[in-house]
C-alpha cells in the first residue's frame, strides 16, 4: 500500500474519543430541618442554592430531615432516619453535617453529658467507613434568635461549639462556622430558629467558601 492509500485508509478509521466525562463531586447534606429547608421558599434550601454556587462539577443532595437530632437518646434520632441511610447509600465525596439544634430541647439536652459528643462520633465514624472515604466538614450549630421556640435555645446551641471544635480538632476534620454566619442577624429568622431564604443565603456562602478554600 502506497502512502496515500494508507492516509486514506488512516482517516477513514472510526475516531477514538474518550467517552468517560469527568464524575461530579458529590456532596451529602446531613442535618435537620434548617437543611431541609423549612423556612426558605421552596426549592431555596441552603443546599439547593450552594448548588447553584458550585455548578455542574457537582451534585448536592439534601439529606435534611425535620425534627432530628445528633443524639440517639432525642426524641428523634437522625442515624435512624431514611435520611441517614440514603446518604450512606450516596457514597459521597464530602459531607457536611449540621445538627444539634433540636437537641437544645431541655428532655433531649439532660442527655447530653453522657451521649452529645460520642454520638456525635458514631455517626462520623459511619460516614469514615463508606469505600468514598469522604472528606468530611463539621457545621458549628446555626444561632437561634431571641428567646428561640419550642424548647430549642441559643445558650444550649453556644455549648456545643466546644465540643464540636474538640471533635475536629482530635479527628483532624474541617469546622464551618455557620453560627457566626447568622449571629444577630434576627431579622433572617423570622420563627427564632428557621432562617428565611436570605439566611439560607449565608449558610449556603459559609458552606460553599468552606468547600472552595484554597
Amino acid at each position: 500500500m502506497n502512502l496515500k492509500n494508507f492516509l486514506s485508509a488512516l482517516c477513514a478509521l472510526p475516531l477514538l474519543t474518550s467517552t468517560h466525562a469527568k464524575e461530579p463531586t458529590v456532596l451529602a447534606c446531613v442535618g435537620d430541618s434548617i437543611t431541609q429547608g423549612v423556612g426558605a421558599k421552596r426549592g431555596q434550601s441552603w443546599p439547593a442554592q450552594a448548588q447553584k454556587t458550585l455548578g455542574k462539577d457537582w451534585q448536592v443532595k439534601n439529606f435534611g430531615l425535620s425534627g432530628t437530632t445528633l443524639m440517639n437518646s432525642g426524641n428523634k434520632p437522625y442515624q435512624k432516619s431514611k435520611q441517614f441511610k440514603n446518604a450512606l447509600a450516596s457514597n459521597p465525596d464530602i459531607v457536611v453535617i449540621m445538627l444539634g439544634t433540636n437537641d437544645t430541647k431541655p428532655d433531649n439536652w439532660k442527655n447530653s453529658d453522657k451521649d452529645y459528643e460520642s454520638d456525635y462520633l458514631d455517626l462520623i465514624a459511619d460516614f469514615q467507613k463508606l469505600p468514598s472515604k469522604p472528606k468530611i466538614y463539621l457545621c458549628l450549630p446555626p444561632y437561634i434568635a431571641k428567646e428561640g421556640r419550642w424548647g430549642i435555645n441559643n445558650d444550649d446551641t453556644k455549648a456545643q461549639i466546644p465540643i464540636i471544635k474538640k471533635i475536629a480538632k482530635d479527628l483532624k476534620l474541617e469546622v464551618i462556622d455557620v453560627y457566626s454566619a447568622l449571629e444577630g442577624k434576627d431579622d433572617l429568622i423570622p420563627d427564632t430558629v428557621h432562617p428565611n431564604t436570605g439566611g439560607a443565603t449565608l449558610i449556603a456562602k459559609a458552606v460553599t467558601d468552606a468547600l472552595t478554600a484554597k
